[in-house]
C-alpha cells in the first residue's frame, strides 16, 4: 500500500494552519482581558489618604464581631472550658 506524500503535507500544513488560528484566538481573548483589566484599573476610584482613616460598615463590623465570638468559643474548646 503506497501513501501518498502529498497526504502528510496537507495534514500537517492544516494542523499548522488550525494550530494558529487557535493560537491567534487566545492572543486577541488575552489582549482583551487585560485591556478590560486595565479600564477596570483606571476606572476605580481613589481610596482615602493613608492619613484619614475610614469608619467600617456596620456590615463588617458585625462581621468583625462574628469572627471574633468564634474565636473566643474555639479558644475555649481548646481550653476545655464548657460554655
Amino acid at each position: 500500500m503506497t501513501v501518498d506524500p502529498n497526504l502528510y503535507i496537507t495534514l500537517s500544513v492544516s494542523g499548522l494552519a488550525g494550530l494558529a488560528m487557535v493560537t491567534a484566538a487566545g492572543l486577541s481573548g488575552w489582549r482583551g482581558w487585560l485591556a478590560f483589566k486595565r479600564q477596570e484599573l483606571a476606572n476605580r476610584p481613589t481610596s482615602a489618604s493613608p492619613a484619614e482613616p475610614t469608619v467600617p460598615s456596620a456590615a463588617s463590623r458585625i462581621e468583625i464581631a462574628d469572627l471574633k465570638e468564634r474565636i473566643r468559643k474555639l479558644e475555649a474548646i481548646a481550653a476545655g472550658v464548657d460554655l
